[in-house]
């Protein structure tokens, strides 16, 4: 078998919410536990996503407190745990900022080479975590700060993030020559009902845009580059596609829910899940729950990557918000298809195993504090960490590779489907840029 490496992260996001302010890593405790490190190293894990956030170091501009990063940091220097440095994830940076300021990518820059000059031994980093995601959730639908519900902006917030990562990684390389960037970003496919095809196409064009810009993709003749010239940007993109700047990992992150059906039929579905574009009204429901004969996503995204871009890959986030058996075989899952798009040539580097010690409000996308608690490798509901059976399995991954986890997932079994079923194959799948 020809294993992947095993990576870790423990869910760190730092999100704003109007003038609330959300650290995911205060709320599962691990701010005030160093020893996390020592039970992450445990597992045996090789490198970790670890972060080093604008947000939670320049707590005034150009005051920096690096009292938490550096003990970390050298802890993990003394465990052989490789850090994956992330500068920003799903945060809009400290409150003199946001993603719609034109001063956004040149701060970030500023701060990204502040971290580098600090510790130049670090050779992976993710200045931004899912621009796309973010820009989405902040700009697009308003649930993040800076709160808007606009086209235009959120094309503007994606670009803003886009050349934060450009930026960043220039200076970071000043300093250190051979750093990588490993650029995370939520992937999934669309499928629809022939009356969405339109929308399903555009919404699969764009679900490539943080690799697309980055890679110099982005010129006329791509799918939605009249669309953002359309808004004014075409200067913008022409500057990024003349200077990309090509990640050296593509950071694949994919959930159960990001497989995404669009359905005219509103009738079929509850109330909650409709909506539109402005020109057809539609249903947006989680492709899992309609999709008879709906793909696994692993291996179909895994290819899909690697024939678009033919890069190095890396599963950057592996999760699932339901129960430990359950999360054993998503991981399990995942693995499986991993170890199988190595042995086709797929050069795929690692799986992450995400939200070490489970993650908190996700279940409301962080727009509300009600408290509710998924556990991940680790349990911290009582405020001391304990292993569950998915951090077993994952020991049981770095021991020898091998993992024996036969039964479906819920997301295989006929049981998943809420809706009346449709099948994809006779439907439309997207485009195929």
């Amino acid at each position: 078998m020809i294993a992947p490496e095993l990576w870790g992260g423990h869910e760190c996001t730092v999100n704003r919410v109007e003038d609330r302010w959300r650290d995911q890593s205060h709320l599962s405790g691990h701010h005030d536990r160093i020893e996390d490190l020592d039970r992450f190293a445990e597992l045996g894990l090789k490198a970790l996503r670890y972060p080093v956030l604008w947000e939670r170091t320049e707590l005034q501009p150009e005051r920096f407190d690096w009292s938490w990063p550096d003990e970390r940091l050298a802890r993990m220097q003394a465990l052989g745990l490789r850090p994956i440095v992330g500068l920003t994830h799903h945060g809009s940076g400290p409150a003199w900022t946001d993603l719609l300021d034109p001063a956004f990518p040149v701060g970030l820059a500023r701060y990204a080479r502040e971290v580098a000059r600090r510790y130049p031994w670090v050779r992976d980093w993710t200045p931004v975590n899912e621009p796309l995601t973010t820009a989405r959730f902040s700009a697009l639908y308003g649930l993040w700060y800076p709160h808007r519900r606009d086209e235009g902006q959120f094309w503007l917030a994606l670009l803003n993030q886009i050349d934060a990562v450009r930026l960043s990684m220039r200076a970071i390389r000043e300093v250190n020559p051979e750093a990588r960037l490993i650029q995370t970003e939520d992937f999934g496919h669309t499928w629809g009902t022939e009356p969405c095809a339109t929308q399903a196409n555009f919404e699969n064009a764009r679900r490539l845009m943080t690799w697309d810009l980055l890679t110099g993709r982005v010129v006329p003749g791509h799918p939605v580059w009249l669309r953002m010239e359309a808004y004014g940007l075409g200067a913008r993109l022409d500057a990024i596609a003349e200077d990309p700047c090509p990640p050296d990992v593509l950071g694949l992150n994919h959930y159960v829910t990001s497989d995404r059906f669009l359905d005219h039929r509103l009738e079929h579905y509850p109330p909650q899940f409709h909506g539109g574009n402005g020109e057809i009204a539609y249903a947006d429901v989680e492709a899992v729950r309609v999709l008879a004969d709906h793909p696994s996503g692993w291996g179909r995204s895994i290819a899909a990557l690697w024939n678009r871009y033919r890069l190095p890959i890396a599963v950057t986030e592996c999760h699932l918000g339901c129960t430990p058996d359950q999360q054993r075989r998503w991981l399990a899952n995942c693995w499986h298809a991993a170890v199988q798009a190595r042995c086709d040539g797929v050069d795929l580097e690692a799986v992450t195993v995400w939200a070490l010690l489970g993650s908190h409000d996700w279940d409301s996308l962080l727009t509300q504090w009600r408290g509710s608690y998924e556990p991940g490798a680790f349990d911290v509901s009582t405020g001391e960490p304990r292993l569950t059976p998915l951090g077993e399995l994952v020991k049981e991954l770095a021991a020898d590779g091998a993992v024996h986890c036969d039964e479906p997932g819920w997301w295989e079994l006929d049981q998943r489907l809420l809706y009346p079923p449709a099948h994809g194959g006779a439907l439309v799948s997207g485009n195929r840029h």
